[in-house]
């Protein structure tokens, strides 16, 4: 079944889907407790939840079988064992999809997604399960939020740059925010 159909079902629900990896796995487990990664097909993406680390990169092809639940406001899908994730070859590549800030939400939670905006507030510690700062395009202040796994260097990050930023579209309780998988995912622009 598509992502899209997936996410459209009851919590609870069991589904089986196939899709293209967008992060690597454990890129978030300083914030997700866990060994996830991004999973995005034509029609939507969403975050698998796994206790162990399946050694997902990007662009791997990955079919899997779990229970839709929630996560402080984030949908996920998290198998009951690691044998509910089979990767094999490689899928096409995902493109990140430019969005206004106020304009990322529910619609790309779960997708690759890029803005370009001005940082309004610089990086601040929200340690121990990462860091983040906000950007606004003129649309809406947007938080982004950067994990501890990909050590993303934020020293350069001041008020008033323009960055563009790179990462998986994502809800936080009642914030939406994009979460960089990589340092070149936060990409400085001008000041």
């Amino acid at each position: 079944m598509s992502i899209a159909h997936a996410r459209t079902l009851p919590l609870g629900s069991v589904v089986t889907v196939s899709g293209t990896a967008t992060t690597p796995s454990g890129w978030l487990e300083s914030s997700s407790f866990d060994k996830g990664f991004g999973l995005q097909d034509h029609s939507a993406g969403i975050y698998v939840s796994t206790a162990v680390d399946p050694n997902i990169v990007p662009r791997d092809r990955v079919r899997v079988t779990g229970q839709l639940r929630e996560s402080y406001g984030l949908l996920i899908l998290v198998p009951a064992d690691p044998t509910q994730v089979k990767v094999g070859g490689t899928g096409p590549a995902i493109r990140p999809v430019r969005l206004a800030t106020g304009a990322v939400g529910e619609a790309s939670e779960g997708r690759l997604v890029y803005v370009v905006a001005t940082i309004t507030q610089a990086p601040a510690s929200d340690l121990p399960y990462g860091y983040k700062f906000l950007v606004d395009d003129g649309t809406g202040e947007l938080t982004i939020f950067v994990s501890i796994q990909p050590d993303i260097d934020l020293s350069q990050l001041t008020v008033g740059k323009t960055v563009k930023i790179t990462g998986f579209g994502s809800q936080f309780d009642t914030h939406y925010e994009i979460i960089p998988r990589f340092p070149s995912d936060i990409a400085i622009l001008a000041s």
